[in-house]
């Protein structure tokens, strides 16, 4: 037998612990991490960074990757023209929001693959993203912008520089509020929901047009809304929503859990990467639902519904994203390597949603005569409605999506006997469709540990034990907290922010201590242990220390410079109100800090939350879609 071949190419990515990074160790680029080194090497050459940013499971940074990272004519151009620094936004958010803000400022668009030019000293003078290896998709071909760029740089020095500063000011303007306040009016939650039902899609669910985002705190913040005033209209606006989600493509109708977001507007075609912080937050929010719903007249089918999405779901990220294993599984015997995984790819064998999609052929494979019922109960057809572009010789297939289960056996039969064998055909389907599925190449696991996203997972599993009663769910959340008590702390109190391979590093970030400090009182919560409490109240401590600002009456999301783990200084200090795809981290702190006044009579606690949400006040009332935490 032949020896496997060595890569033909190695960089200094090889010698990190990131997924992402390393699928970049044996590009012709000669990349670097970001640190001292690549900004010393950059001063040195007296050239500009190329500053390139993504992620594992980030189907267009494959594309990239693939058509120009792996491309040697292309690296050399690169190689030659700059240093080449590559970033996981997830291991590095710090980095990742300044130059995002770079980007959007540059473009008035943001996304992954960033690329981002910066002079020597990290100032950005110009961005963009995904760039094709020739001109198209309105964009220039990377080769040609490169050469452009290092034209610039050698011809036309000044005006880029001058561009740098100018771009740098801008950000950290933005970076910071200046300690505006508003005005706490009772009123402002009922706003905000007339804001929100301006944008509401009463057909599909969700607010706005393609692409669609599951949005978990505006839901979140419906639900309490509901819970607080009795809207029907903000409870219907949610658990509408919940369900076209739960019926919709988006949804893993046969593995559970959510896909990022749809590329449509009927949650039909997912982009199918999987985030733990999707599912995570989205388990909340439907066991919110339920909590709702549970035992109220006529609700009962809608129950049924929350309450299995809830556990599929959290099946979905124990059998998926964690070695503790399956519900029932000896949590004694589990490997000290804790904690929940990142994310799932899109792609599977190179091709997006390879994993996930279906042809009537494969249906018929494996469910024989019941497979011409089961095809229409799932929407799968010869057409299909998923076509990756970069592999049209694929085929078009299908992504599961359900119809409301009672019309489906309404139609097919007619009394109550026959629709309960209905139901027992599918369940039974669907556990053959998923074995079966099981038998394919699945899309690579970024298995990174991160704390922030790790505490949204502690508040869903603590949560749900309490809630459903089930004490499987709260051993599990147990195991996550003893083994970031074991490996995550940092001796000034901090948090580190990843861990992998034995490795944990990266501190001073303010989303790790309140995301994880809110987990740690879910599970207070749940098994009433005060360990957990007090040590909640110690992250709070962290967060005034390292990231209280009292002149604009907020939260930085990073600590002072000196605290940063590596390389440097970074140009700016963010401070993060705006929900993205996870609560920002001012809206988590200031949660932290409500519960702990809560729990401790802290009225200090209670008064910087207060800081930050009155600050905010009319940027909640002019996009409440983006401010459902605070």
């Amino acid at each position: 037998m032949n020896a496997p071949t060595e890569p033909e190419f190695t960089n200094r990515l090889a010698l990190e612990t990131s997924p992402y990074l390393l699928q970049h160790a044996h590009n012709p680029v000669h990349w670097l991490p970001w640190g001292q080194e690549a900004f010393d090497l950059a001063r040195e050459q007296d050239k500009p960074i190329l500053l390139s940013i993504g992620y594992a499971t980030c189907h267009w940074c494959h594309v990239m990757a693939h058509e120009s990272f792996e491309n040697s004519s292309i690296a050399e151009i690169m190689n030659r023209h700059f240093v080449c620094v590559k970033v996981d936004r997830e291991e590095r958010p710090d980095v990742d929001r300044i130059y995002m803000a770079a980007v959007q400022a540059m473009t008035g668009a943001g996304g992954w693959p960033m690329t981002v030019f910066l002079e020597p000293g990290g100032k950005p003078f110009y961005a963009g993203t995904y760039f094709p290896p020739q001109d198209g998709f309105g964009r220039p071909g990377f080769p040609r912008l490169l050469e452009a760029v290092n034209d610039a740089w050698q011809n036309k020095r000044g005006e880029l520089e001058h561009s740098a500063d100018a771009l740098t000011t801008a950000i950290q303007d933005f970076s910071a509020r200046g300690g505006r306040a508003g005005e706490l009016n009772p009123d402002l939650s009922a706003r905000a929901l007339s804001n929100l039902s301006a944008h509401f899609d009463a057909v599909n669910g969700g607010f706005g047009d393609a692409p669609k985002f599951p949005a978990p705190t505006t839901l979140e913040f419906l639900l309490q809304h509901f819970h607080r005033t009795g809207s029907e209209q903000a409870l219907e606006m949610a658990l509408f929503t919940l369900e076209k989600m739960a019926r919709g493509g988006l949804y893993d109708q046969l593995g559970g859990g959510f896909h990022r977001y749809s590329v449509d507007a009927r949650w039909a075609v997912p982009h199918f990467e999987k985030m733990l912080y999707d599912n995570a937050q989205l388990v909340r929010v439907y066991l919110h639902g339920l909590q709702i719903v549970r035992g109220r007249e006529g609700d009962g089918e809608r129950s049924k519904l929350l309450e299995r999405v809830v556990r599929e779901t959290l099946d979905y990220l124990l059998r998926e994203m964690t070695r503790t294993g399956p519900v029932g599984a000896d949590l004694s015997k589990t490997s000290s390597e804790g904690g929940f995984y990142s994310a799932q790819d899109a792609d599977s064998e190179g091709i997006e949603g390879k994993f996930f999609t279906w042809t009537p052929a494969e249906f018929a494979e494996v469910l024989g005569e019941d497979a011409p019922d089961l095809i229409e109960h799932y929407g799968v057809t010869e057409a299909g409605n998923f076509l990756d572009p970069h592999h049209s010789e694929f085929g078009s297939r299908s992504v599961l999506c359900l119809p409301v289960l009672e019309q489906f056996a309404a139609r097919q039969y007619l009394t109550e006997e026959l629709r309960q064998a209905a139901l027992e055909r599918i369940a039974w389907s669907k556990q053959r469709l998923f074995a079966a599925r099981e038998g394919r190449i699945k899309p690579i696991t970024d298995d990174k540990v991160l704390t922030s996203w790790n505490g949204l997972a502690l508040a869903a599993f603590s949560e749900a034990a309490r809630v459903l009663s089930e004490p499987d769910y709260l051993r599990v959340a147990l195991e996550n907290a003893r083994f970031f008590q074991a490996h995550m702390q940092a001796p000034d109190g901090r948090l580190f922010h990843t861990y992998r391979q034995g490795q944990a590093k990266i501190t001073g970030l303010l989303e790790d201590v309140a995301l994880y400090g809110l987990g740690l009182l879910e599970l207070y919560k749940a098994c009433g242990d005060l360990t957990w409490l007090e040590w909640a109240r110690e992250l709070w401590t962290v967060a005034l220390r390292d990231h209280w600002d009292d002149s604009s009456g907020a939260f930085y999301s990073s600590a002072p410079f000196s605290g940063n783990s590596g390389g440097e200084p970074l140009i700016a200090r963010m401070q993060e109100f705006f929900d993205a795809a996870v609560m920002s981290d001012n809206a988590a702190a200031s949660l932290l800090g409500l519960w702990i006044d809560r729990y401790y009579s802290d009225a200090g606690a209670l008064e910087h939350a207060g800081k930050v949400v009155l600050g905010s006040v009319g940027e909640m009332l002019r996009a409440a879609s983006g401010f459902g935490g605070l």
